[in-house]
């Protein structure tokens, strides 16, 4: 344990504090004295037990509203990483259903390649045919003249 000499109201005090812990302590203690004389200027010498508990209330005053908007920071950070979650979520939803929709279109783009493919074959197989049956036609025609 170290002790830290501080002087409060005018007299000196021996404290005990954790090792490590003298730095934080004086800070402390600076803190509630200018509390304590801000008060013992706007209040006047009320007595000095008095004043040290209108101090003390103060500070748990002050204490209170941090802790207040602590939480109410915190609620705030819980909303936002809820709404973060959701927005997660929602992105992940929208490509997944865009990878969908392009294994849809290049399916549809497959198929539409080999109906493509199967539709030039079919043209030219009925060109070919037609180009027969013209030229037997022709044949035919030249033959039956000739005869």
């Amino acid at each position: 344990m170290a002790n830290v000499s501080i002087k409060f109201n005018g007299k000196e005090f021996l404290l005990s504090c954790d090792d490590g812990q003298e730095e934080h302590l004086e800070e402390l203690l600076i803190q509630l004295n200018k509390k304590f004389n801000e008060l013992k200027n706007d209040l006047g010498n009320l007595g000095e037990n008095k004043l040290l508990l209108i101090t003390a209330v103060k500070v748990m005053d002050e204490y209170h509203e941090t802790r207040k908007k602590i939480e109410q920071k915190k609620d705030e950070l819980k909303e936002l990483s809820n709404k973060f979650r959701e927005l997660k979520s929602l992105v992940y939803d929208y490509r997944d259903k865009k990878q969908e929709e392009i294994k849809s279109l290049n399916k549809k783009h497959d198929n539409l390649k080999i109906e493509i493919e199967n539709n030039q074959k079919n043209y030219e197989k009925i060109i070919d045919q037609t180009a027969n049956e013209i030229s037997n036609f022709i044949d035919k025609t030249n033959t039956e003249k000739l005869s």
